[in-house]
């Protein structure tokens, strides 16, 4: 029976007679994680970051009208004509109407879809925006803002003011951080909205939004669906577009398609939306993860070069634990301790200095217009990444003492003694 209490006394005796050997193992692998932590933490962070510019601000789903030439023009409908090549040239978009057919039982039945996570209506309008002698086109668009806020993180893009604002304001307005740099407005002032039919109406800007595209800030504003529908003189069933938001985003592509041919209504997925979005997220998760299994690789092997070198070291006391009685097991179980040992205190270490780290990255910071609320450099703290990194800490220190405590157990004490 294996007397543990004899064989750990040992290896710690060897591992404290052997100081040097024993922190340089451990530091080997205490930064081999703690650098493994600190990059894949900043790298999947600045990551995510950059993912979500895409996902907060494009639907899963679009739903919408769109305005495209007639698939049968007059001609094709003379009987005479239905066995002749028609040739029509400048072929004129049909007449057709904007707005959703039947849009709230739509939204009624979308939301009440198990997959959907949300569906929000928006009403877009061209208007003028009118300050002063200043007078620019734009895009005003209604929203449910409190909707958009928990499914597209809308609050994110807010730079000042706030979208609960905007919620208790029928007259309120979200402007553009272009569109008041250019006419000078701030939170609290008037701005005129001119409709493309010549109607005029008073706003109060209740909060700026930014979203981190120039061409977007310059002409984009929003405000609540009502005001819209009132400004454009429509009815609370006028809606142009719905925005849908899935719990699994790998299942929009197959439920748009459904979508369109159900409700006869243009559907569009985020991928067809934004093509190169998956292609640079796959491509930057790849360099994270190849960098970061490098580092511990690395790592790995420096660990059993210094385990090695230990074990070859001991070879003297390998030969007298064997002629004082000790089997080949106990003497590969000693150093196999040792190994484990040296993993775990380096791999806790490398967990707090790869944290401790990350934090100080967290300090850094970091100011870009695309995302006005990130003020530092974004780390992700995830604990799968710590679980890893000691996960490898102990697999690579058991396998780098293994092997060479694999050599130590078929050591001819004999032969080490008479070569003393």
């Amino acid at each position: 029976m294996t007397n543990w209490k004899v064989i750990l006394g040992i290896a710690k005796t060897h591992l404290l007679t052997k100081m040097k050997s024993t922190v340089t193992a451990s530091l080997g692998v205490t930064f081999g994680i703690g650098a493994y932590i600190t990059l894949v933490s900043f790298m999947t962070g600045l990551n995510k970051m950059l993912d979500d510019l895409i996902l907060n601000q494009t639907p899963h789903i679009h739903l919408y009208n769109e305005i495209e030439p007639s698939e049968k023009q007059p001609v094709a409908l003379y009987e005479e004509m239905q066995d002749a090549v028609n040739v029509v040239r400048s072929i004129k978009p049909k007449q057709s109407q904007l707005k959703i057919h039947n849009a709230l039982p739509i939204l009624n039945h979308l939301r009440n879809n198990p997959d959907v996570k949300g569906a929000s209506p928006q009403l877009r309008a061209q208007i003028f925006y009118i300050s002063g002698s200043i007078e620019l086109g734009g895009n005003l668009t209604g929203i449910d803002i409190m909707e958009e806020v928990r499914l597209s993180s809308f609050d994110d893009y807010l730079i000042a003011g706030s979208a609960e604002a905007l919620e208790n304001t029928d007259n309120g307005i979200l402007l553009g951080a272009g569109l008041a740099e250019t006419m000078s407005l701030d939170i609290g002032d008037r701005v005129q909205i001119s409709t493309i039919k010549g109607d005029i109406f008073p706003l109060k800007i209740v909060g700026i939004y930014q979203s981190g595209i120039a061409d977007i800030d310059n002409i984009q504003s929003y405000a609540n669906l009502k005001t819209v529908q009132r400004i454009e003189g429509e009815a609370e069933n006028f809606i142009t577009d719905i925005n849908i938001k899935l719990h699994d985003l790998e299942k929009a592509a197959a439920m748009s398609k459904i979508l369109e041919k159900q409700f006869g209504i243009k559907a569009t997925d985020i991928k067809e939306a934004n093509a190169q979005f998956e292609t640079g997220s796959n491509i930057r998760n790849t360099i994270t993860y190849a960098v970061s299994i490098t580092l511990l690789i690395v790592a790995g092997f420096g660990i059993y070069n210094i385990l090695n070198m230990l074990i070859y070291e001991k070879m003297k006391d390998i030969a007298i634990l064997k002629a004082t009685g000790f089997s080949g097991k106990d003497v590969q179980l000693i150093f196999m301790s040792q190994a484990l040992i040296i993993g775990v205190i380096g791999g806790f270490l490398g967990l707090i200095i790869g944290f401790l780290f990350s934090r100080l990255i967290d300090q850094v910071p970091f100011e870009t217009e695309a995302l006005p609320t990130i003020t530092t450099f974004p780390v992700n703290y995830q604990p799968g990444y710590y679980l890893i990194g000691i996960s490898f800490a102990l697999i690579s220190t058991f396998i780098a003492g293994y092997l060479p405590s694999n050599r130590a157990r078929k050591v001819d004490p004999v032969q080490i003694i008479r070569g003393t």
